[in-house]
C-alpha cells in the first residue's frame, strides 16, 4: 500500500506539471514575424538614408566645382567654397531638379569681394529654391539658378576702428547699439568719452554717425558740448562695403558682440552661369 501510494503521488505531481506547462503562454508566431519585419524595415530605412547622404555628398562636390568656377568668373578670390545641400530626402530633389536650400561658406575672402576699405573675412550664403538639372550636376554644363539668396558676413570692430583712424578708439555692441569709447583732449585734459553711433547703408557704403558723446568726470557745459560735437563729427565716417558675389545687395547692417554684421540679399541669381 505504501509503495502504491508513493507511485500514485509521483504520477499526480507529474500530471500537474504537465498541466502547468500546457497552460503557460506561448509566443505568438505572428508577433515574431512582425518583429522581424520591423527590424528589416528599419534596416532598409537606414540603408536608404545612408545612400541618400552619399548621393548628396556627390552632388555637393559637383556644385562646389561649379561655384568655384563662377567665383573666378566674378573675380572673387577665396579659399575652397564649402557647399552643403539642405532638405531631405535628397533623391527626390535630384529627380525634380529643384533644391530647397544650398549653403555656401566662403573663407579667406580676398580680391574684389574684400574691396579697398572694409573686409569680410568670411561670407555665409544661403541659396533657396535652387534649380539645377541632373544633367547639369553630372556634366558641369548648364545653369544653376537660385530663386533667392541671403548672405551674411561680419566686420570685426578692430578693422572698423582702424579705418576710422582715431588713436585709442574702441567699438563694441551694447544693448543692440554700436558704442564707441575714445580718449580726447578736452580743456587741457585727456579724458575718455563715450557715445553711440547711428548706422545707415546707402549706395554701397556704411555710414557711422556718432552722437551723444559724453566725457567722464567733467562738467558737460556749452563749451564742452561744442568740443564733443566737433570730435564726434571728426570720427563719423562713410566706409565703402566690399563688392559681393552673386549680385548680393546689402539690406541691413547691425552690431553684434562679435562685430558689425552685414546682411545682403538677391533674387533670381545664377550660382553657375550656363556655359
Amino acid at each position: 500500500m505504501l509503495g502504491v501510494t508513493a507511485v500514485t503521488g509521483v504520477t499526480a505531481v507529474t500530471t500537474e506539471e504537465r498541466t502547468y506547462q500546457d497552460e503557460r503562454p506561448r509566443p505568438q508566431r505572428g508577433r515574431r514575424v512582425l518583429v522581424v519585419l520591423l527590424v528589416l524595415l528599419l534596416g532598409l530605412v537606414g540603408l536608404l538614408v545612408v545612400a541618400d547622404r552619399v548621393a548628396a555628398g556627390v552632388a555637393e562636390r559637383a556644385l562646389t566645382d561649379q561655384v568655384r568656377a563662377e567665383l573666378a568668373t566674378q573675380g572673387v578670390q577665396a579659399g575652397p567654397p564649402e557647399v552643403e545641400i539642405g532638405g531631405f530626402p535628397f533623391v527626390t530633389q535630384v529627380l525634380d531638379g529643384r533644391y530647397e536650400r544650398i549653403s555656401i561658406g566662403l573663407n579667406e575672402v580676398r580680391g574684389a569681394v574684400q574691396g579697398d576699405v572694409l573686409a569680410l573675412p568670411t561670407l555665409d550664403i544661403d541659396a533657396y529654391d535652387v534649380t539645377a538639372s541632373l544633367d547639369t550636376l553630372r556634366s558641369g554644363r548648364g545653369g544653376v539658378v537660385a530663386g533667392s539668396i541671403t548672405g551674411t558676413g561680419t566686420i570685426s570692430y578692430d578693422s572698423l576702428a582702424a579705418q576710422i583712424g582715431q588713436e585709442g578708439l574702441q567699438l563694441r555692441e551694447r544693448d543692440g547699439q554700436l558704442v564707441v569709447t575714445a580718449p580726447m583732449d578736452l580743456l587741457g585734459q585727456r579724458v575718455p568719452v563715450s557715445g553711440t553711433a547711428d548706422i545707415t547703408v546707402n549706395q554701397g557704403q556704411v555710414s557711422l554717425r556718432f552722437t551723444d558723446l559724453t566725457p567722464e568726470e567733467m562738467p558737460n557745459g556749452l563749451l564742452v558740448q561744442a568740443l564733443l560735437s566737433s570730435f564726434a563729427e571728426g570720427i563719423s565716417v562713410d566706409l565703402p562695403l566690399p563688392v559681393l558675389p552673386f549680385d548680393l545687395t546689402v539690406s541691413e547692417v547691425r552690431p553684434l558682440p562679435e562685430g558689425l554684421q552685414v546682411t545682403a540679399e538677391a533674387v533670381e541669381v545664377p550660382i553657375h552661369a550656363a556655359s
